[in-house]
Order: structure tokens, then C-alpha cells, then sequence
């Protein structure tokens, strides 16, 4: 799904969202994996696993730690034409690089290719990657509440609520080709879209 936004970045610059995509992830062995469509993410000399920490990036690839193995996360991805501003409410906050050849795939091990060379408007370079994640401790203990609650995992009444917990830990990430030109200043925008009425004005 594509979904354009606009934001002024730093210096006045206006930043446009080209592409979002909203979707479950099944975190296999507690992370998932962005990487270059042409790397396999299991060949050798891909990142060490996140452990301790948010991510863990090489060249082509991108590992993001999640606290979940048996939960569903809910992840966001973004695409911009320049660097966002920095989003609200969110807990924690990683940076990375990426050599992208013009699209992105997303693995969860085990469970399935989740987004497979999904083609980004910025084309082939480097992209600066940022990456959020809120709720992560806050679902851990609500999973080991339910435990106590309800001895018997299998039971329909631990299963129901296990379900409510799907997709509560969240993660966004946003890139952005870091060689493209960048975007007109705010007041050139505003200028050149004044002069446009004008001369429709006038035709």
C-alpha cells in the first residue's frame, strides 16, 4: 500500500512519504531481517544476531531484535524521498545504512518471506535506515502474566488472550536514499505553487 505524507525536515527542507506498508511479523528466534533482494540472508557473512540489542546491520542487510518468539510484532515500513522528522512516542531508536538495489525483502526465518523484492522509488544506492520500537518490555511481562493467570497454554481462555497480545510490540522503520537530490525548501515550494494560481488564473 502506498501512502504519500509530507514533512519538513531539518533546514526547511519538505520530505514526501513515497511508500507504507503495515503488516504482522512473526519475530523467528526473536528477530526479522530486511536485506538486498539479490543477498540471502542465511549466506555467510550476514550481521551477529541482535542480541542486547535493537539491530544489527552489514552492507546488505538489516537484523531487528524483538523480544517476542511466539508473538506476532506489528512493523511499518517507510519509505521518504529525504530524511523525516523524528516521530512521536516511541521507546527506543537505532540508525543503520543499507546498499539497496533498488528494492527490499523481509524475512522471518522459519515462518516465511513476509515481503519479497518489494521495489523502492529511491532505485539502486545507499539508504539511511532508522528504526523504532515501543512496547517490547511492556508485552514480555504481559506474556508472563498470562502464565499465572492461566496455567494451561493450551486452554482456550490462555490462547484468547495471547491473541490480544499480536502485534501490541511495534516497529517502525523508515529509509531514504541518502545521495538524491534534495528536496525544495519549503518557501521555494510555496513560492512556485503561488505562481502556478497565477498563471492559472490567468489563462
Amino acid at each position: 500500500m502506498t501512502n504519500e505524507g509530507v514533512d519538513v525536515a531539518e533546514g526547511g527542507y519538505v520530505s514526501r512519504r513515497l511508500l507504507q506498508l503495515v503488516m504482522p511479523i512473526f519475530p523467528d528466534r526473536r528477530m526479522f531481517r530486511i536485506h538486498d533482494p539479490e543477498v540471502h540472508p542465511d549466506a555467510p557473512g550476514g550481521p551477529l544476531p541482535p542480541v542486547g540489542v535493537l539491530v544489527s546491520a552489514t552492507r546488505e542487510q538489516l537484523w531487528v531484535g524483538s523480544l517476542q518468539q511466539d508473538i506476532d510484532v506489528r512493523l511499518v515500513l517507510e519509505e521518504w524521498d529525504g530524511q523525516p522528522l523524528l516521530p512521536d512516542a516511541w521507546d527506543e531508536e537505532a540508525k543503520a545504512r543499507l546498499y539497496l538495489r533498488g528494492g527490499l525483502s523481509i524475512d522471518m526465518g522459519t515462518a516465511g518471506t513476509a515481503v519479497s523484492a518489494l521495489r523502492l522509488s529511491g532505485g539502486v544506492g545507499n539508504y539511511e535506515v532508522r528504526v523504532y520500537a515501543r512496547y517490547r518490555e511492556a508485552v514480555v511481562q504481559m506474556y508472563t502474566d498470562l502464565f499465572s493467570l492461566h496455567k494451561d497454554p493450551l486452554s482456550d481462555d490462555f490462547q484468547r488472550e495471547k491473541r490480544k497480545l499480536e502485534g501490541v510490540e511495534r516497529y517502525l522503520v523508515q529509509l531514504w536514499r541518502d545521495s538524491l537530490s534534495p528536496a525544495l525548501p519549503l518557501a521555494r515550494c510555496v513560492r512556485a505553487g503561488a505562481a502556478a494560481l497565477v498563471q492559472d488564473g490567468g489563462a
